[in-house]
């Protein structure tokens, strides 16, 4: 994975908050939706419970040779891989061979309902990437462009213990925010911001009622 290069801007809550709408700006086509999945928590968690199940979690390896940290499957027409041979999307797990589960009507209902309230109506995600983090795992910097059309926006889900997310701009040396996400925040950019370098810091230890010492990350994406 990637490693940051430049110094970080902090965003708070109170920093470009829309109190109407309960929205913060990141960055041009880049909003965060304060507790957008807090009302379907319980349900999100025992769909992620439901595709684990068939797809257990596990750590990848990238084209460089290195395991990542954080544990992920997916589920969805379409799951994000990597292995020694490269970053892409099968739609196939490699590990048992069948389709990769269908995705919980739940999730496609939040993507939707998130996406249009960033600004992009008429979201239909076809994939689902389900990030696993532990306390002291990591997310680099990186772009998601394995994806056939930038024309379709990123939404993203956290739940579980808190975690500081890193967004910056289309080229590596862009300056990176630090944007603190809690349980039922959404953040969603596409657009001007859809190749965006993204990330998290190491999570940091603690409990959470409903997650333990884990944080859940459904990232969700238009990839076929």
């Amino acid at each position: 994975m990637f490693r940051p290069m430049m110094p970080y801007i902090w965003v708070t809550m109170q920093s470009l908050f829309d109190p109407d709408g309960g929205m913060e700006a990141l960055a041009p086509g880049a909003v965060l939706l304060r507790g957008q999945a807090l009302a379907i928590d319980a349900e999100l968690l025992a769909a992620i419970d439901a595709v684990v199940a068939k797809a257990p979690f596990r750590h990848m390896v990238t084209p460089g040779g290195f395991e990542m940290s954080v544990a992920m499957t997916n589920c969805g027409a379409a799951g994000w891989i990597t292995d020694r041979k490269s970053y892409r999307y099968t739609t196939d797990d490699p590990e048992s061979g069948r389709p990769w589960p269908a995705m919980p009507p739940v999730f496609r209902k939040l993507a939707d309902a998130a996406a249009a309230k960033a600004g992009f109506p008429g979201f239909v995600p076809d994939a689902c990437l389900i990030n696993r983090y532990e306390p002291g795992t990591r997310l680099s910097p990186h772009q998601d462009r394995d994806e056939a059309d930038f024309g379709h926006p990123i939404v993203s889900v956290s739940l579980g213990l808190p975690a500081t997310f890193q967004f910056g701009g289309p080229r590596r040396a862009d300056p990176l925010k630090k944007v603190a996400l809690c349980h039922g925040d959404v953040v969603v950019w596409g657009g001007p911001a859809r190749l965006a370098h993204h990330g998290v810091l190491t999570l940091k230890s603690g409990e959470h009622p409903m997650t333990g010492r884990r944080r859940f990350n459904l990232t969700l994406r238009k990839a076929l």
